[in-house]
Parts: structure tokens; sequence; C-alpha cells
């Protein structure tokens, strides 16, 4: 027995050996995923080494029972992503739900609490990270090796604890037919010294957190809350109420020259229809991070390790662009071939939102939703109270209806600065239903409600 063969052997026995799983022939529907991308199999350069895990993770993976995944992948998006997977690791069984915020962290961290595991991975924190490291309940994942090898600074937590799920880059879209490209802003700036935006020009929704927490962070609080109030007074943006896809749709229609936040993906959705819509970024560009994390001390610790590390690798982040565009956090796929608009991107000075900062995103609204109230004129609106029963909820609690004065009245439920309880209880606007009984607190002329108190 050789010198190599024996050190094999013995890390083999202290159950430390990496053990490859074969890489050499692709899976068939990795092959069918480049030839729908028009990708060479070389993009997957090295992924033999990628797939490389200890031995002893495969072996406690093996006498496990079913690996539990919470995230905000449509299913049919989640099935053609992890075909691959199912294809390399046929012994790992999952069992995937596409869940709500209040499933994935609330739920899952009370029952970590009580020694009980609804989950093994979870993706997509948002403000819920700060629970989940306060009770010690995230899983260091500094051994894994797609972890350490493949993800850059800025996509990942230095502690171990969280790494990027997918990216999204959010900035402007704008009308081709209406916007002269000489006109596009080089920086955030830009839009307050060019009178070409000015004077209802921009259609602006009210989420600052898709692009001025990412400026926040930054450029700090005073710079921020500066250009907030100058853009909304300087520019005069349409201030509108519809959801960011909704204005996308608008833009390209004419009802303005360009919508914000705009994201990246779904302006090249349009794009490739044949609308008269682009997307372009200013310096720095906002780019969200969405995290995922495996819950401390589950069972299946070993199966949870051994699919994020797929994930992370090259053969995963492709499978995730294939089914749903999401740019991979893979250090060697941030490539053009993986962005929507590689030219409003590339080069340029990128400013992260990962899950610390949701720690000034109350500083943030504080200072955003007065300015956007008083420039809105929603600080005159008298505010309603209506004791009434819902007749319909719409998109998963984000539109409710009822009967007011006789009428049918429609308001939106935001996640964020609508005050909303179910039995007296902090809860999801997706736990909304037909039927149930509520007081509803709204302006009088205004279309989002401010407090929602249902039974």
């Amino acid at each position: 027995m050789n010198r190599k063969t024996k050190l094999f052997a013995a890390l083999a026995a202290a159950g430390l050996a990496a053990a490859p799983v074969a890489a050499a022939e692709l899976p068939a529907s990795t092959k069918a995923m480049l030839s729908e991308l028009k990708l060479p199999e070389s993009i997957l350069s090295g992924l033999d080494k990628e797939l490389e895990v200890p031995a002893k993770w495969l072996d406690e993976a093996k006498a496990g029972k079913k690996l539990i995944i919470l995230s905000t992948w449509d299913n049919d998006q989640f099935r053609k992503m992890i075909e691959p997977f199912k294809g390399r690791y046929p012994f790992l069984n999952i069992s995937y739900s596409r869940a709500s915020y209040n499933q994935r962290v609330v739920k899952t961290l009370i029952a970590w609490k009580e020694k009980r595991y609804l989950a093994d991975i979870v993706t997509g924190f948002g403000g819920g990270y700060f629970l989940f490291r306060d009770a010690n309940a995230l899983e260091d994942m500094s051994d894994v090796p797609a972890f350490r090898n493949n993800i850059p600074t800025g996509m990942k937590d230095p502690n171990g604890h969280w790494v990027g799920q997918r990216l999204r880059y959010w900035c402007i879209s704008y009308n081709t037919k209406m916007v002269k490209k000489a006109d596009l802003p080089r920086t955030w700036e830009d839009l307050l010294t060019n009178t070409a935006w000015h004077g209802n020009k921009i259609g602006l929704v009210n989420r600052p957190q898709l692009w001025l927490l990412m400026l926040w962070g930054e450029k700090g609080p005073d710079w921020t809350k500066r250009y907030m109030k100058d853009f909304l007074e300087k520019v005069k943006p349409q201030m509108r109420k519809e959801g960011t896809n909704a204005m996308v749709a608008l833009a390209v229609a004419g009802e303005f020259q360009a919508a914000m936040p705009s994201a990246a993906y779904r302006t090249k959705q349009y794009v490739d229809k044949g609308a008269p819509i682009s997307w372009h970024c200013p310096e720095p560009v906002p780019l969200a991070v969405s995290e995922m994390g495996i819950v401390k001390g589950t069972p299946n610790t070993a199966a949870a390790k051994i699919f994020t590390n797929w994930f992370l690798s090259k053969e995963g982040q492709i499978a995730q662009f294939a089914a749903d565009q999401a740019p991979p956090v893979h250090k060697d796929l941030q490539t053009k071939e993986f962005l929507s608009f590689p030219d409003e991107i590339l080069g340029k000075k990128i400013a992260f939102r990962g899950p610390e900062a949701e720690l000034i995103t109350k500083d943030l609204f504080k200072a955003w939703d007065v300015l956007w109230k008083q420039n809105a004129g929603e600080d005159k609106t008298k505010l309603i109270t209506v004791s009434t029963t819902l007749d319909a909820v719409r998109q998963r609690g984000r539109t409710i209806s009822f009967k007011h004065e006789g009428k049918t009245r429609e308001v939106e439920v935001s996640g964020s600065r609508t005050k909303l309880t179910i039995g007296g209880k902090k809860e999801s606007r997706s736990k909304l239903k037909a039927g149930m009984n509520c007081v509803i607190e709204a302006p009088e002329n205004g279309k989002e409600a401010a407090a929602v108190a249902c039974k």
C-alpha cells in the first residue's frame, strides 16, 4: 500500500475523507439546462472538486430522514432546480415548502426553542436573521467546502451563519422611446441635477428598502436623509400605490418615463417580449442578497450541508439561474452570461444589502415615511376606523376588500408599514382570510391601511 493509499485509508477510518460524487458524466438534467442557456459544459470546470464532501456526511445523510427546506421559490422553480441534485444524491429525499415569513422564521424558531425541528434549511430571513442569531439557532457552515471557497466577501457571514441564496439588483426601468441615453444618470446625484428627470417623469413606489437601504449602508444616514428629501422635493416623482412589477408595465405603456425601483430580471422579461423598455443603474448599484442558513442541531445537519455545498457549486447556481433567473453568488459565475443587463452592473461599485442591513430598516422608514406622507399629501388625509368583515383577500393578503357605508372599499396591507394583528398577536398578512371580523384604520381617501386588527 503506497503512502497516498494509506493516508486515504486512515482518513476514511476516521470518517474524514473527502468523498466526491462523480461529476465526470453530467446528469441529463444538467446537460439540458446548459443547452437551454446556450452554455458550454466547460463552464462547469472544477465541479468534481467542488462536490467533494466528507465521507462521514454522506453516511449520516443516508441514515437520516427527509431534508426539510423552507424557502420562497415557486414549487415549479424548485422542482426544476433540484433535478441535477436528485441525479447525484438519489438517497437524499427532500420535503420542500414555499413558506411565508411567519412559517420560515417565526414558527421555525419557536419550534427550535422547544427542541422541535420544522425545517433543516431556511432562506429569506429578512430581519429575522437577528432572532436566529441571538438565539444561537444557526449552524456554522464554515466547514462546507463551497461556502469556504466559492462565495465572495459580502455574500456570506464571516461567522458562517448565513450565505447568499440569490441576488436581486434594484435600479431604474425606463421607456426607450421617451428617454435619451444621454440623460441616463451616472450617479444617483445626477437625478437631482438633471432637470430632464424632474416633474412627474419618474413613477416611484413606496419601497425604500429596495434601493435606499443599500445607499444608506454605503453612504451613511446623513447623505441618505438629504438625498431622500431633495429627490422628493426637487425631482417631484409620481408617488404611486402600485407594486414594483406593475410599475414596469406602466413605464412600457408610457404612463411615465421611468419606474423606480425596478428589478433587472423583471425588466428583462419585458425586453424579451419586444417592449420599449430597458434598465439602467446609477452608481453605486443597489444589490439585495437573500440569505440561506441551516438550523442548528437538526438531525439532518449532514444532509443540509451536502445540499448547501451542491447549491453553492457551479452546478447548483446554474440550476437556480435556469429555474428563476437569479444571478449566481458563485465567484466564478458573476459574469455577463448570468446578468440581465451586464453593462449596467459589471465594473460599477456595488452597495450590498445583507441581513445586517435590517438593523437600520426602522431608521430608514422613520425618516422616509414622514417625507413620503408630506410630499404625497397623506399627512393631511383624515384616518377613519371601520369595524367590518373581510369580503375578499387577494395576493396573499396584500389587498383586502370590505363594505363601508354600503360601498365596497379596497385597501392595501403593507408588510412593513401596516400594523397587523390577528387575535391580539402580530401576524403575517398571508394569514388574513375572507370572513374575518376586523377593525381597519385607513386614510379616508388613501389606499394603504394604517392598522388592521382581526379576531
